[in-house]
């Protein structure tokens, strides 16, 4: 069962602040001594920089600095729509950001009557910047920090979709999951919440939909468009030439809200696909990033590391990182949480993730 060390603050910038990217944060990666993190409101990805005590323990994360996505590749609907971002993933010198690619139907506002509140739940929403999987190359920057740059001499900054493209232009004829294309995602519509990079792979949680209790994650491998180097296009996979894999796994009725690459294996992040708060686990598939085909994983396969808090509306996990820090016994997660409680909240306006160890 995991145990919830100690919490952490992370710390942003009042512009980040008044945009209430601290309290969605919806991703979170390590990279050496910084976290990357991002919001699901806006279209930028953060970087804060860790302090550390005399043991070698991150104790803050702070030095806040915002990258506009905008900045880096060509988003569908410009700079200001928000992206929703919801995985970022790390690998080979290369950070990846996808979007939820999710369709969303219009919420009822307090005090709305009820004409108008019947009216909103009839509306469905598409945002085209939440249709993205963006490619960026890492670099290391005069202070010795990690830098996402636009060009790096042959490495180039990438986008897949908004050209019909996406990763939902791919299932139109998926037996599984073409059908729920259309449907928006906290109603059991496609909605991803999840990535990892696993050498030329990357693996992409589903939220939803989950089929009688089996949730999906998609394996895909993209690359360089060779007509245009800030494109991405998908390479084959696999040895009947098809650009995606489907793999099922038996969560027990769970979505998947996070993954993480720990060497070969996934640790994945569950929770609930509808408008729920729990319950919330932590399981791991072992040597995921073998696997050469599609599977069915059932629940004998996977191995639960244990349950994490919840809030009554609040203090929703959203996202997961592995923690490399001195001395460590077993797995050391960095969780961070959308709609977090009062008590997240700091006085200098800093927002508490929590550190959590599981046995190896």
């Amino acid at each position: 069962m995991p145990i919830v060390e100690r919490r952490v603050e992370l710390r942003f910038g009042l512009e980040s602040r008044e945009a209430e990217t601290h309290t969605n944060l919806s991703a979170v990666r390590q990279d050496g001594t910084c976290l990357w993190v991002a919001g699901d409101e806006t279209a930028t990805i953060e970087r804060l920089t860790a302090t550390t005590d005399a043991a070698g323990h991150v104790a803050t994360y702070g030095d806040h600095r915002t990258v506009a996505l905008a900045d880096l590749v060509e988003l569908p609907a410009g700079p200001e729509e928000e992206a929703d971002i919801e995985g970022l993933a790390r690998t080979n010198g290369w950070l990846w950001a996808i979007g939820s690619h999710s369709l969303k139907r219009k919420k009822v506002k307090d005090g709305q009557s009820d004409s108008k509140a019947r009216k909103r739940l009839a509306s469905v929403v598409r945002e085209e910047n939440r249709f993205i999987l963006a490619r960026l190359p890492l670099i290391t920057g005069a202070d010795g920090l990690p830098e996402v740059v636009r060009e790096d001499g042959e490495r180039t900054s990438a986008v897949l979709g908004g050209n019909g493209d996406s990763i939902t232009d791919l299932l139109t004829d998926d037996p599984h999951l073409a059908m729920f294309l259309p449907i928006p995602s906290k109603d059991n519509g496609i909605d991803i919440e999840g990535i990892a990079a696993h050498e030329d792979r990357l693996y992409i949680g589903l939220r939803g939909p989950v089929l009688r209790g089996w949730a999906v994650l998609i394996e895909i491998r993209p690359e360089t468009h060779p007509r245009d180097p800030h494109r991405l296009r998908l390479q084959p996979i696999g040895e009947d030439g098809e650009l995606y894999r489907t793999h099922f796994l038996d969560l027990g009725g769970l979505g998947i809200r996070d993954l993480c690459p720990h060497g070969d294996d996934l640790l994945i992040l569950t929770g609930p696909t509808m408008d729920l708060d729990g319950p919330v686990r932590v399981v791991r598939w072992r040597d995921a990033a073998r696997v050469e085909a599609p599977d069915v994983v059932g629940a004998a396969e996977l191995e639960l590391l244990g349950e994490l808090p919840f809030g009554d509306g609040d203090d929703h996990a959203e996202g997961i990182a592995v923690l490399d820090e001195p001395d460590a016994a077993g797995v050391k997660l960095l969780v961070v949480y959308d709609s977090p409680s009062p008590e997240r909240l700091t006085k200098d306006g800093g927002i508490l993730a929590d550190v959590i160890s599981f046995e190896k």
